[in-house]
């Protein structure tokens, strides 16, 4: 019996001790030591990759944001705010039951087969408001011009960036609504196009907020 107690005793003081072990180097030192060399190495993507303007961090290079005017008396769904280069749609084309205009609870796509009627539906209209959106005196967009990215969302509904031909496409409008030149925000739309990482992963894209604190930027010093 004396010695049953024993070797139980010993087995529970064993278990104890690899638990306070396991939990040191776990839970504290593994932690403490990745923390530290993230922040050592990388800070900026450590901390969430975030974009500051004028001293305040406004939003992070990795998760897409609205662009929107306030809601009017009545409007349940806001209008975009048209100065602003806008992102790929949010509204419907990438939302779900908990993820609606980017709250940042859950991402998802549409999870819809292409011949959806609902999403072929969301898609002409998303055209159509392109087109409409960005057709300005002297220039009119084709329904052809329009690229995917435009009016459709990303797989996770987040994406922060947009295509150069959807940049592009909105450079008119853009330049009208802030008073400035064509070559004035093409130039911009330039300088912010990221080219295929190493030259042959993903695609060329443009982040949207960059672009547009550059475009808040070049607007006040004109």
């Amino acid at each position: 019996m004396n010695t049953s107690l024993t070797n139980t005793a010993r087995l529970l003081g064993a278990a104890l001790r690899a638990l306070l072990v396991l939990t040191l180097v776990t839970g504290v030192l593994y932690p403490l030591a990745v923390t530290g060399i993230a922040q050592g190495l990388f800070p900026g993507k450590a901390n969430g990759s975030e974009i500051e303007a004028d001293g305040e961090v406004v939003g992070s290079s990795l998760i897409g944001q609205s662009y929107n005017l306030p809601l009017g008396e009545g409007q349940e769904t806001p209008e975009p705010d048209l100065k602003w280069f806008q992102g790929r749609p949010q509204n419907g084309l990438g939302t779900n039951s908990v993820n609606t205009q980017y709250d940042l609870i859950l991402s998802g796509a549409t999870n819809r087969s292409a011949d959806n009627e609902e999403l072929v539906q969301w898609v002409k209209d998303a055209r159509a408001a392109v087109i409409e959106d960005n057709s300005v005196p002297g220039y009119t967009v084709k329904p052809s011009e329009v690229p995917a990215d435009a009016v459709t969302s990303s797989g996770s509904g987040l994406d922060p960036h947009i295509s150069p031909e959807y940049a592009d496409l909105q450079v008119h409008r853009v330049a009208e609504r802030n008073s400035l030149t064509v070559d004035q925000v093409r130039q911009l739309v330039d300088q912010h196009t990221q080219n295929r990482t190493l030259g042959f992963i993903g695609e060329p894209r443009v982040n949207v907020l960059e672009l547009n604190i550059a475009l808040k930027e070049l607007t006040a010093e004109s």
